[in-house]
């Protein structure tokens, strides 16, 4: 998937920061029982929460599923040479939020959140390097979303392998079989798009009755979308899919998600709320382990000789992009709703998210600017020396 122009990032970051306030503000209204009522009103025998959370986000996962297939297939993740700062870079920012979340939450019911401060979301890292405009350079500006691509592969494995209580083998193997029809289609060369639509929507069916996160079908159904063109100057499955996506879930389903889960009603007493294992872990978890573990790791893969900085990066540049990767948001919401369920810990999660992103994203801005003034300056008193 080619990056969406900056005016694109720059609105559809607007537009997740304008849901989630709305969404905290009217939580925190004369009127918060009716937004909680409205996100638990019955629809079947489920809830809309439920609707949005397992159902429409698994367009959300298709997307992200299609975004990682395009990267190792045509970008910036094709050879392991150029993917390594990434890559590395990632597991780094995997790593080291988790293991910091463990340390402050280890004696606490919380621990279970481990996985929350992980993610990086890419929606709103980008907008703000959108909006950084040539304050970032543009090698770096392909280096966050690479990384913030293999975050979410790394995301998706944590939800699928410590996320799912229990399995069903019979709708676990059915799983398989409808993944193996797909690939099927694929192989023969099936250019027509409604049939992967329709054993996507089967596969949805099978994977939410196994056990496993439902969402985690829009993953696996674009692994199988075919992504070669069927003839010079036509355009491919994957292409035609991706395309048709893009809207509905940029400015649609992920704004949706974020006013229906970022809604949290603050107690009173906030000062010894905010001191709750859940809240520190997941925030300090953001802001220190995500910009510690990326750029600590980047440093060893370069210091190695596994890869080399982007044109145009220095250290100081890549700890404010690595700062930027501790905005968690979307994929951190969703796995504290998959890690506490419907708990107070949960609401505690969500302001450790919330908060962690917003400084998270200030302090990588902050960073970026000021080191492109001093630049700026540098460069400047050369061209009078």
């Amino acid at each position: 998937m080619t990056t969406p122009p900056r005016s694109e990032q720059d609105t559809s970051g607007v537009l997740l920061l304008a849901c989630a306030l709305l969404a905290l503000a009217w939580a925190n209204s004369p009127w918060a029982q009716q937004y909680h009522a409205l996100w638990h009103l019955p629809l079947g025998s489920t809830t809309l929460l439920h609707v949005v959370n397992d159902g429409l986000m698994a367009l959300f996962f298709l997307m992200v599923g299609l975004e990682i297939t395009h990267e190792v297939q045509v970008g910036a993740l094709t050879s392991l040479r150029q993917a390594a700062l990434p890559i590395v870079g990632a597991v780094g920012g995997m790593a080291v939020p988790a293991l910091v979340f463990v340390a402050l939450a280890r004696d606490s019911t919380a621990v279970r959140g481990w996985g929350i401060p992980m993610a990086t979301d890419i929606a709103f890292a980008l907008g703000i390097v959108a909006l950084l405009r040539d304050r970032v350079p543009a090698g770096l500006r392909v280096f966050l979303a690479a990384l913030a691509i293999v975050d979410d592969i790394g995301a998706v494995l944590v939800i699928a392998l410590f996320y799912t209580p229990d399995v069903n083998g019979v709708a676990l193997g059915a799983t398989a079989v409808l993944i193996g029809g797909l690939l099927f289609m694929n192989t023969k060369r099936v250019q027509a798009l409604w049939p992967y639509l329709l054993g996507g929507l089967l596969l949805w069916g099978a994977v939410f009755a196994s056990g496993i996160h439902a969402s985690i079908a829009g993953v696996l159904l674009a692994v199988t979308i075919p992504a070669r063109q069927p003839a010079a100057g036509a355009s491919s499955v994957q292409h035609r899919l991706e395309q048709g996506l893009h809207w509905p879930v940029t400015y649609l389903i992920v704004p949706l998600f974020a006013f229906a889960n970022a809604g949290v009603t603050l107690p009173e007493h906030i000062g010894a709320f905010a001191t709750q294992p859940a809240v520190l872990a997941t925030a300090l978890g953001l802001v220190i382990g995500k910009p510690l573990g990326i750029t600590g790791a980047a440093w060893l893969a370069v210091r190695a000789g596994w890869a080399t900085l982007p044109d145009g990066a220095d250290w100081p540049r890549v700890i404010g992009v690595a700062a930027l990767g501790g905005i968690g948001f979307t994929m951190s919401l969703f796995i504290a709703a998959l890690a506490f369920g419907e708990s107070a810990l949960l609401d505690a999660a969500k302001v450790g998210v919330l908060a962690g992103s917003l400084v998270a994203g200030s302090l990588g801005a902050l960073l970026l600017c000021s080191r492109h003034r001093k630049s700026s300056a540098a460069e400047g008193n050369a061209a009078r020396a």
